[in-house]
């Protein structure tokens, strides 16, 4: 049993690291809440800092994603159970990291991350159709919500364990609830579109 609270602990620590936040500040010296979108994952960074921090900041909130099954891997010698929370925690984390008083991403590249650990086929569709449609279309949120909602339909088609069709159901209705705001500008044509530039926040 302390075994597992150390995986969930541990997990959410992984995932609570502010990847965007860390960075912005030492390269640039400013608080990326403040600017842009006020959102602390990748895309706001590239609107700072440009493409090599962006892949940087990405990368490493991926990572955390997988490090936090392949932690739960280790622990638990492989418990689907145990590597589906300890992947919840991580993007619990991300998206509600106690370093900044519980505010944090959408958990897009945490969640990619989780399940480039538990389901790499899925996932690997889902990663090549949202660069599609991100040079297609240069909206980074549209790719977002469309991934998340093939997720688990992509999980049955590979047939995957019921469990974790059910855990990318649940992660993929979380993904699409953070990018309501994003939805509905999509939908007025107000979204910003990836490597646009905006202005500091009032």
């Amino acid at each position: 049993m302390l075994g597992y609270l150390f995986i969930l602990l541990a997990s959410y620590l992984l995932g609570a690291i502010p990847t965007g936040f860390i960075v912005t500040r030492l390269v640039a010296g400013i608080d990326i809440r403040q600017v842009g979108s006020g959102n602390i994952g990748a895309t706001n960074v590239h609107r700072i800092l440009g493409w090599a921090w962006y892949i940087v900041v990405l990368l490493i909130d991926m990572a955390k994603g997988i490090a936090a099954v392949w932690l739960a891997h280790r622990i638990s010698g492989g418990e689907i159970i145990i590597k589906m929370l300890a992947g919840a925690a991580a993007v619990a984390g991300h998206n509600w990291t106690v370093f900044l008083r519980f505010k944090g991403g959408r958990g897009v590249a945490t969640s990619a991350g989780v399940f480039i650990g538990l389901a790499p086929r899925p996932m690997l569709i889902i990663i090549l159709l949202f660069i599609v449609i991100v040079v297609l279309t240069r909206y980074v949120s549209l790719g977002s919500v469309v991934g998340a909602l093939l997720l688990p339909f992509l999980l049955w088609f590979f047939k995957a364990e019921l469990p974790l069709i059910i855990f990318g159901g649940l992660i993929s209705a979380a993904i699409v609830i953070k990018h309501i705001p994003n939805i509905k500008r999509l939908l007025t044509g107000q979204e910003h579109k990836f490597g646009s530039r905006v202005g500091l926040k009032p």
